[in-house]
């Protein structure tokens, strides 16, 4: 087995780069953050699951620990190939949680720029309904950036945000802070969103990626906003196309119009050594996706007063 440290180069912090590992579905090239993968290895038939979810082709034990396998061309709506001897495993490390996706072969890494990376349409992701998160070109082919943790949700609805968590905080005051949402995922956004109204933070600008983050601080710091009173914090995913939440995040951080404005990285990939770089960047909290309570708990720390209960 290779681990993603064996496979790729680490990037720096903050640049606006990702290791885009490239791997085939049928015929279809797709990509997957490298920062997602704990290691690749070969296809083993999987041992099947009596009664599970009709994209799970099995569980594995590659060691110690069971590994639910997902048949990834079942999960596209693509006729699956023979395995060719090519097929593999892409275990994935996210939402602390671990998953194994077959897929027919591994062609392999590529750093690219987010902004080469574009946003599919609503021709391809209409209402948020798709699973692609971005689509570029590399060598003259096309590959799609896919949103596994959209899959792994619609398989187990358990990893996804849970407003229960908020509503078990119960009725809280309304609060006059501004914050900044950048999230590239129109189904985490709305939920987001809905999450923090229902805590009582209803000033919300929502955003689809870091640029269009950026651009809409940068406008309002051009037009006199100022930090706490117009602008009060940022909260952010870290995998978005055009600018990710890293970049972000070093741009607010470094910027003198900015000083004082909390960033909160609220991510599927803050894992130990993403942590470490969102820390180098200045981020002020870093929570993992689906902790929805505990990214109020944060928030609720960095802007007071603090929201009480009523």
């Amino acid at each position: 087995m290779a681990t993603a440290e064996e496979t790729g180069i680490l990037l720096e912090s903050g640049t606006n780069e990702l290791e885009l590992l490239e791997f085939i579905v049928g015929n279809q090239h797709y990509g997957i953050n490298v920062a997602k993968i704990s290691e690749l290895c070969p296809y083993q038939v999987p041992t099947l699951v009596p009664n599970s979810h009709e994209f799970i082709e099995g569980i594995f034990m590659p060691r110690e620990s069971i590994i639910t396998v997902i048949d990834l061309a079942k999960a596209l709506s693509i006729p699956l190939h023979p395995d060719n001897g090519t097929d593999m495993y892409i275990i994935t490390n996210f939402n602390k949680l671990q998953t194994a996706f077959h897929v027919q072969e591994v062609l392999g890494i590529h750093r690219v720029s987010w902004q080469s990376i574009v946003k599919p349409d609503s021709t391809i992701s209409r209402n948020g309904e798709g699973i692609a998160t971005g689509i570029t070109k590399i060598n003259g082919r096309i590959i799609i950036v896919l949103d596994f943790e959209k899959i792994v949700t619609e398989v187990n609805p358990e990893t996804g945000l849970k407003i229960s968590e908020v509503e078990e905080m119960g009725e809280r005051q309304r609060s006059d802070h501004t914050i900044l949402l950048a999230e590239d995922s129109p189904l985490l956004l709305e939920m987001l969103k809905k999450c923090l109204t229902k805590a009582g933070y209803t000033h919300l600008v929502p955003t689809t990626n870091g640029l269009e983050a950026w651009n809409k601080l940068d406008r309002m710091m051009n037009e006199g906003a100022v930090v706490g009173k117009d602008i009060s914090m940022v909260i952010t995913d870290i995998e978005m196309p055009q600018m990710d939440g890293h970049h972000l995040t070093k741009r607010i951080k470094s910027d003198d119009r900015m000083v004082g404005l909390p960033v909160v990285i609220f991510s599927s990939l803050v894992n130990e050594e993403m942590r470490r770089k969102g820390e180098r960047l200045g981020a002020d909290a870093q929570m993992s996706k689906p902790e929805i309570g505990s990214l109020i708990g944060e928030i609720d720390k960095l802007l007071e007063p603090v929201v009480k209960k009523i």
